[in-house]
């Protein structure tokens, strides 16, 4: 079993950034993908953004803006996030994939496909 725990989220003004982190301990290694979802008051939990040991993917509405990245040797990933738009307010899960065995270029993208998650931390980008 897997533990994972978000820190990094908060209140920050539009065009600002913040840089999320997901410590994992465990059962974890970096054959795992790693995902960062988001869910907004009223709408369902999305994909932001993931990463596996080949690729990378991003949802088209953070594009350019948010960066995923993983430190194999602290096991942790972050999610840097530049020009925060009010949209971007959500609380924010990281989760780690169902599968260790990932094929080259394959990133998973639906929550079916990750099996643990974290608490899930807040962010806000106010009006």
């Amino acid at each position: 079993q897997v533990q994972l725990v978000e820190s990094g989220g908060g209140l920050v003004q539009a065009g600002g950034s913040l840089r999320l982190s997901c410590a994992a301990s465990g059962r974890t290694d970096s054959n795992y993908a790693m995902g960062w979802f988001r869910q907004a008051p009223g709408k369902e939990r999305e994909i932001v953004a993931a990463i596996s040991w080949s690729a990378v993917y991003y949802t088209d509405s953070v594009k350019g803006r948010f960066t995923i990245s993983r430190d194999g040797a602290k096991n942790t990933v972050y999610l840097q996030m530049n020009s925060l738009k009010l949209e971007d307010t959500a609380v924010y899960y990281c989760a780690q994939s169902r599968q260790a065995t990932l094929a080259r270029n394959y990133v998973p993208r639906s929550a079916a496909e990750f099996g643990s998650w974290g608490q899930g931390t807040q962010v806000t980008v106010p009006s």
